[in-house]
């Protein structure tokens, strides 16, 4: 027997992502200008090369696929093990709770996994892999640290809240004229 799905269950999940990304900043304790200044600095900093390699270890195994005796006899396919535990502290921490929900995240091993195995070289797919992290951090944190608001910015803003606000008072007053207008006639 199904049951009817409550329509304010159904799209709480949709409003709940929504605030995640319109709040995430809030949420994850970095509201101060100075952690979020830290943040964009670490973003602009952040390239494949400035990942240490010592964060995670790499293991080697046959790779898959078409390619002969190469993917029969070598091992090529490089995989990437990096522990959230070496890698947490390294990031912001508005990072951390997307990181564990990546499609690289490996639950009973609590690290991120990644594999590369497109090329016939090791050294290339480890350089791969470590490519696939940075995209992977620089993907999250673009779409979490928001950007630095300019001046003008703050500026227009302001003015077209105060707008917004001198117009809300205006329709207010106009409507409470009108029923004043209406009490005055039936007074008559």
């Amino acid at each position: 027997m199904l049951r009817a799905i409550p329509l304010f269950l159904r799209h709480s999940a949709t409003r709940r992502r929504s605030v995640w990304r319109s709040f995430a900043s809030r949420r994850a304790g970095l509201s101060s200008d100075d952690d979020l200044a830290a943040a964009r600095e670490w973003l602009t900093k952040l390239n494949s090369t400035t990942i240490p390699r010592h964060v995670g270890e790499i293991s080697f195994s046959r790779s898959g696929g078409p390619g002969g005796q190469n993917v029969n006899k070598v091992n090529s396919k490089a995989t990437l093990k990096v522990p959230l535990a070496s890698l947490l502290p390294l990031v912001p921490r508005i990072l951390h709770p997307p990181l564990q929900t990546s499609r690289y995240y490996a639950a009973r091993t609590h690290s991120l996994v990644i594999q590369s195995e497109e090329s016939r070289k090791q050294a290339a797919n480890v350089d791969a892999c470590y490519e696939k992290l940075h995209q992977l951090l620089t993907a999250t944190a673009k779409d979490l640290i928001p950007g630095e608001t300019s001046a003008e910015q703050r500026v227009r803003v302001q003015k077209l809240q105060k707008a917004a606000n001198e117009a809300r008072i205006k329709a207010k007053k106009l409507h409470s004229s009108k029923k004043t207008g209406r009490r005055s006639s039936r007074d008559d």
